[in-house]
């Protein structure tokens, strides 16, 4: 028997849940096994910038004595879990990445924070973010920046690269990600985990975001089951947000153990107006090919619109514009400077270029949900470029000006607000993750969670035991 099938800080929540049931381990040493390899590894990476262990052992006690009642809250009881830090959580601090907060503790649980309180979940902690989740890497000028557990002289993307990072290392094992533009599936992408982000307005989030109608809030796992036991949780209603819809599924894994024989897959690999990396644009390929043995009909074909950069734009740097504003002039000099650049460059629009974008953006989610009328699900890279250089917005030897140039998969389904997910699909040459992209038309999450665990179940990822595995070779 391999350590990995006795070693708790290795098991997803389906295994250890099974072992609090039948008394062969406790939540109480699940959760000092995930503080110990956040102990051993988060000074490598900088997943988490701030841990809980009196919380969290203190929470896991108490999920032992339900467990030993056979009582648990929830099935994902004294599963230990991390909140991205733009999350309010009561008894932490939430910096959002930035200078300009205070270092006060929270008084209130968001709603995902709330919600896995309730179900029995030991919150361990709070993972890195860049300031206010603006760009899709992870540094800021409070905690420093967040690296790549596979290489740790890169990116792991971002903005949720601190809950991609500790999922990738186990560092518990439900992660919340919050996605506005691709910032749960970009840094799933970099690290080889999986990411999901659900369709708008079914996992509530309160405070609202910096720009509320593009964000999402979803999990960062190793499985897909383990993505569906976190969002049975948070995935539910909550008056406090006012986006919050209803008719979240019962069960957000009801499908997951049925084939793809009915599914009809478009697969395009650029979009039509995207430059990917060829030994990307190589491992996605293979990827729809054993999409299809496994029983869809794959079609190559692009969905057909342009690229939806500058309507994304338009919104996207008017929310930094709103965060500028709000700051005094003491504030503005803390802020990071790429965030100011987007303010000032918002500055100069008029209220019928945001209106416009607007408008642009009906079209463009009109034009992917009448796609979705003749394709279950289309299928992309998750990201163009392999993961580069930490500290840099771009990839340093480019000619690109600001992260939305190399992430021109991920935005346009937070313009469309549609489910989409980013599955592990192999390695480059320099041992690096690559996924795939799946997105589907509104409220058919399940079937987006249906069509990723096929995959994965067929094709299992590797994740590394270590950060940076191939020092250890």
């Amino acid at each position: 028997m391999s350590k990995d099938d006795t070693d708790l800080g290795t098991m997803d929540a389906g295994r250890l849940t099974a072992l609090f049931k039948s008394g062969d381990a406790s939540p109480l040493e699940a959760a000092r096994a995930a503080l110990e390899r956040i102990e051993r590894f988060n000074d490598s990476v900088n997943a988490y910038v701030y841990v809980d262990r009196d919380g969290a052992e203190a929470a896991a006690s108490a999920s032992a004595r339900r467990w030993g009642q056979g009582q648990p809250l929830s099935p994902i009881d004294g599963v230990p879990v991390s909140l991205k830090d733009l999350t309010e959580v009561a008894g932490m601090p939430a910096r959002e990445g930035s200078a300009t907060t205070g270092t006060e503790l929270c008084e209130h649980d968001a709603p995902p924070a709330r919600m896995l309180r309730e179900a029995g979940a030991v919150l361990l902690g709070k993972t890195n973010t860049p300031e206010f989740g603006w760009k899709a890497v992870t540094d800021n000028r409070v905690y420093g920046a967040t690296c790549n557990p596979w290489d740790t002289r890169l990116t792991p993307g971002g903005s949720s690269g601190g809950a991609a990072a500790a999922a990738a290392l186990n560092m518990g094992v439900l992660h919340q990600g919050g996605d506005s533009g691709g910032s749960i599936r970009i840094p799933a992408g970099f690290t080889g985990v999986f990411g999901f982000k659900p369709t708008f307005g079914w996992t509530p989030q309160w405070p609202p975001a910096k720009m509320p109608t593009l964000s999402h809030i979803g999990p960062l796992t190793r499985s897909v089951p383990d993505a569906a036991r976190m969002l049975n949780v948070i995935g539910r209603y909550d008056y406090r947000d006012p986006y919050a819809t209803r008719g979240q599924p019962d069960d957000w894994g009801v499908d997951l153990e049925c084939d793809l024989r009915d599914l009809r897959i478009a697969y395009s690999p650029d979009l039509g107006y995207a430059e990917v990396d060829e030994q990307i644009a190589t491992r996605v390929r293979e990827a729809a090919t054993r999409l299809e043995e496994l029983g869809a009909e794959i079609v190559e074909i692009h969905p057909g619109f342009e690229s939806p950069i500058e309507i994304f734009r338009r919104l996207w740097f008017t929310a930094s514009l709103e965060v500028w504003s709000q700051c005094d002039q003491k504030g503005r000099q803390l802020l990071d400077p790429g965030l100011v650049a987007n303010a000032k460059h918002a500055e100069q629009w008029k209220a019928i270029d945001l209106f416009r974008a607007y408008a642009d953006r009906t079209r463009l989610t009109q034009q992917l949900e009448h796609f979705n009328q003749d394709y279950h699900l289309l299928m992309t890279p998750t990201v163009p470029i392999q993961p580069f250089e930490v500290n840099h917005e771009v990839p340093p030897d480019s000619d690109m000006h600001d992260w939305e140039e190399w992430a021109p998969f991920s935005y346009p389904f937070n313009l469309s607000q549609q489910p989409a997910a980013s599955v592990p699909c192999g390695f480059t040459d320099r041992g690096l993750p690559v996924g795939f992209q799946l997105a589907g038309g509104k409220f058919d999450d399940v079937r987006v969670l249906r069509a990723c665990n096929a995959y994965m179940q067929a094709h299992p990822p590797r994740f590394p035991a270590v950060p940076n595995p191939a020092e250890y070779g």
